[in-house]
Order: C-alpha cells, then sequence, then structure tokens
C-alpha cells in the first residue's frame, strides 16, 4: 500500500509542482510584459520630450532669427537715414559753396572792372582825352 500511497503523494507532488511552476512562470510572463510596457512607455516619454524639446529650440531659434532681421532692417534703415542726411547736408554745403564762389566771381569781375576802368581814365589823362571827353559830356 504504501507504494500507492508513494504513487499517490508523488502524482500530488508533482501536480502541485507543476501548478507552482505554471504560477511561476505566469508571474514571469506578467512581470515581463509590465517591463516591457513600462520600457515601451518610458521610451515614448522620452521621445515626446525630445520632440518637445526639438520644437522649443526651433521656436526659440526662429524668434531669435527673426529679431535678428528686425534688428539688421531698423540698422540699414537707421544707415540709410544717415547717408540720407550726410548727402543732404553735402548738397546744402556744395550750394552754399557755390553760392559763395559766385560771389567772389561777381566781387573779383567787378574789381576788374574797376581797375580796367581807372586804368583807361588814367590813359586817357595822360594822353590828354580825358578833357574832351569831359568838355563833350557837357554839351
Amino acid at each position: 500500500m504504501a507504494s500507492h500511497n508513494q504513487s499517490y503523494g508523488a502524482g500530488e507532488t508533482k501536480g502541485r509542482t507543476e501548478e507552482k511552476t505554471k504560477q511561476t512562470v505566469g508571474n514571469i510572463g506578467d512581470k515581463a510584459q509590465a517591463a516591457k510596457d513600462k520600457a515601451q512607455d518610458m521610451a515614448q516619454s522620452a521621445k515626446d520630450k525630445a520632440q518637445q524639446t526639438a520644437h522649443a529650440v526651433k521656436d526659440k531659434t526662429s524668434d531669435t532669427s527673426q529679431a535678428a532681421k528686425e534688428k539688421t532692417q531698423q540698422n540699414k534703415d537707421a544707415a540709410q537715414g544717415k547717408a540720407s542726411q550726410m548727402g543732404q547736408s553735402t548738397k546744402e554745403s556744395a550750394q552754399s559753396g557755390k553760392d559763395n564762389t559766385q560771389g567772389f566771381l561777381q566781387q573779383t569781375g567787378e574789381k576788374v572792372k574797376g581797375a580796367a576802368q581807372g586804368a583807361t581814365e588814367a590813359v586817357k589823362q595822360t594822353l590828354g582825352l580825358g578833357q574832351n571827353d569831359e568838355a563833350h559830356h557837357r554839351n
């Protein structure tokens, strides 16, 4: 009978062992699946975070680029304004110089004309022609 009880006990032990093994394998499978799911979640979270960071960097780069473009345009406009002012100032200085030159040349011309008339009168007086002109003008 012992052999029957031993067989029965061995079968019962075998059944319990198989059940325990199945439970353990099932638990390991569940834990492996949970670890896999967690790893996938972490990978997806890291991917999302990387995309957010890349988007933020892109936005910041775009903002910085736009600000640089605006600053460049402001500097360009200021330089053009300054150049225009300088050009106008140069034009006004040239006009003033031209006006001064015309006045100087006119004065010089009048002085030369006066000197020439004086010389003509002196020559007429020396030759005795100046007296006749005065008498002629009186008549």
